[in-house]
């Protein structure tokens, strides 16, 4: 029986009734709670608000709305949410405009029912998940925005936010592309450790997701520290 600490909320948007029920079923089989389902971008935002999930599996071809701007919106309104994007397009555009907007997976519909599920506990978990192929573009891309001036804190500035040794650690790991459980075990501490020291550095920053809190710490060098 799954432990009530280990149970993933999670909501399924997509805007085929037959895939979505699918969906939604198989997530419950396996032992999660789906919480909410939406067939259009405005139903959508106002039943993600309203059920908090922990993860939102999200298309990104929605009538009234288009999924880039749901996700937005709700990662906007809290950061804690976790969007696994699960499209019939691989065009690395929509790869890209969906990461920018907050992703943090990013799944083909071609996936297996196995793969779906991993892809949402590893999305619960904190973890990027990427169709194979997709990951490198990912990073290129964080690189590629680094390169841009952008305004960002300033740790020379009186009043900063000042990082700890740890989280300044952690911030490294996370800019080389490690998942979170890499990184747990890369420093002997736990994968819920990590994740509060990430949340932490989020909001010490005023960062929004992981693709700012990346680009952050690629504008500083610590990828490569």
């Amino acid at each position: 029986m799954t432990e009530q600490r280990d149970l993933i909320r999670v909501m399924v948007v997509d805007d085929h009734p037959m895939w979505r029920d699918a969906v939604a079923r198989d997530l419950a089989e396996s032992g999660m709670e789906v919480v909410a389902t939406a067939g259009d971008g405005e139903q959508a935002v106002r039943r993600a608000r309203a059920a908090a999930p922990d993860v939102l599996v999200l298309d990104l071809n929605l009538p009234a709305k288009p999924g880039v701007q749901v996700c937005r919106e709700l990662v906007a309104h809290n950061p804690a949410l976790r969007v696994l994007v699960l499209s019939a397009s691989g065009e690395h555009a929509d790869v890209l405009e969906a990461v920018k907007s907050g992703a943090t997976g990013y799944l083909l519909k071609s996936a297996s029912t196995e793969e779906l599920l991993d892809a949402v506990r590893r999305t619960a978990a904190g973890d990027p998940v990427f169709t194979p192929g997709l990951a490198g573009l990912v990073l290129g891309e964080y690189r590629r925005l680094a390169a841009e001036p952008a305004p960002a804190p300033d740790a020379g500035e009186p009043g900063a936010p000042r990082l700890t040794d740890r989280e300044t650690e952690v911030l490294r790991l996370v800019a080389k592309g490690l998942s979170y459980k890499q990184i747990a075990e890369r420093l002997v501490i736990s994968h819920r450790t990590v994740q509060n020291h990430v949340q932490n550095t989020l909001g010490k920053l005023q960062l929004h997701n992981r693709v700012e809190l990346v680009r952050y710490a690629i504008e500083r060098g610590l990828d490569d520290a």
